[in-house]
């Protein structure tokens, strides 16, 4: 088992939710790469739709359980195997987090990380990840998105980490939406997902999905872009979802 060197004594310890894996990225610009996930406890929003309320909603922060990052990096560690690969940094909203010292840890020892975030907060830790997923939320969330603060988070993250933006979409409205984060923020790629409108809730023990639904809003999607020759974005789904569906874990 790899030995992580001791971090500084103030670094603060990190809510997680869960750690599993390995398994493959399911979303956006690193879809398919082999992955460790560290699932943080936390969120600042509360979207319709959100698919992950054990790691967001407080009636559970008693599963939250606070770590050191040595101790979050020698579990990564022992999933892995001792080999580095990608380490996917999810919530709730991870950037709530301090993750600064974590990812100095693992990048020690050969580890990348990745990190999705809807923007709302700046970290200038940003700048230390491999890949910087922001995924905007658009109207169907009933949130509302913050220009400047998501302006921040690609200032913050700099040139040398990997930043793209990723939207969700449900609708015509939310797919507007999308073409508004595009216009604002021309220089970074841009995903479109289909929406899940069927998550799923934690009192299920075996969630199901309207799998069927979720890939004719797929093809809707697809028709939509083609039909607007939007060709410099790229729609993708939700591919852990088409596997496993709404299981945890995986």
């Amino acid at each position: 088992m790899k030995v992580f060197s001791d971090v500084p004594p103030n670094a603060r310890t990190i809510k997680v939710s869960e750690i599993f894996g390995p398994t493959i990225q399911g979303e956006g610009a690193l879809t398919g790469l082999p992955t460790v996930f560290v699932r943080m406890g936390g969120c600042d929003y509360r979207c319709s739709w959100c698919d992950t309320l054990y790691a967001v909603d407080s009636s559970f922060r008693d599963q939250w359980k606070p770590m050191s990052p040595t101790a979050i990096m020698t579990e990564v560690a022992s999933l892995s195997g001792g080999k580095p690969l990608l380490v996917s940094l999810s919530g709730g909203n991870p950037a709530i987090q301090p993750l600064g010292a974590l990812i100095d840890l693992g990048h020690e020892q050969g580890y990348r990380f990745a990190l999705e975030t809807q923007g709302s907060v700046v970290k200038d830790w940003f700048s230390k990840l491999d890949n910087l997923t922001l995924s905007p939320k658009p109207p169907s969330s009933e949130m509302e998105t913050d220009w400047d603060l998501l302006a921040g988070c690609v200032a913050a993250a700099g040139s040398d980490t990997e930043t793209i933006m990723k939207v969700v979409v449900f609708d015509d409205r939310d797919y507007a939406y999308a073409k508004e984060v595009h216009r604002r923020f021309p220089g970074l790629r841009m995903y479109l997902q289909p929406g899940n409108h069927t998550p799923g809730t934690v009192e299920e023990t075996e969630p199901t999905i309207d799998l069927s639904g979720v890939m004719n809003r797929m093809r809707w999607l697809i028709d939509k872009v083609v039909e607007d020759e939007w060709y410099d974005a790229t729609v993708l789904p939700q591919l852990h979802v088409l596997i496993w569906g709404n299981e945890r874990g995986v």
